[in-house]
């Protein structure tokens, strides 16, 4: 298990939060799936693990991991949400064939964010940016 899970945990426990078998293997799962997966992946992908376990159960796990600000729920018009744990500024790369999404890094944008709360009066609180392609693996199936 890497430190990250251990450190969440850790963070968790602070807030009274206890720490359950369940918590612990979607806290595991979310930060080391690098395709910021479904409640039903997560859920599909753990169930042989708790047979118990509900949908429901991770998605109020997951609304916990939110609200403690671990976890960001990423929501593209499909209806179907997303989630990483990955909560630094980062942007996402997301292929118009298959959904794939993949993280990317880049300098922050804050001179754009400068500029809207320049041009508009708003007091931005944040941004996200999204790119929309063809994934590599999508490509050569196509070649």
């Amino acid at each position: 298990m890497g430190s990250g899970v251990q450190h969440a945990l850790e963070q968790l426990k602070t807030t009274g939060v206890r720490i359950t078998p369940q918590r612990h293997a979607i806290l595991s799962y979310l930060m080391e799936a690098m395709n910021h997966p479904t409640a039903d992946d997560i859920y599909r992908a753990l169930e042989p693990q708790f047979p118990s376990m509900s949908v429901a159960t991770v998605y109020n796990n997951l609304k916990m991991f939110m609200e403690a600000g671990m976890v960001r729920e990423l929501t593209y018009g499909d209806n179907s949400s997303r989630f990483d744990a990955n909560v630094s500024d980062h942007y996402h790369v997301i292929c118009q064939e298959c959904g794939r999404i993949e993280d990317f890094s880049y300098s922050s944008l804050h001179e754009v964010e400068q500029r809207a709360e320049q041009a508009t009066g708003f007091k931005i609180h944040g941004l996200r940016m999204e790119l929309y392609g063809i994934c590599k693996c999508c490509i050569e199936k196509t070649q």
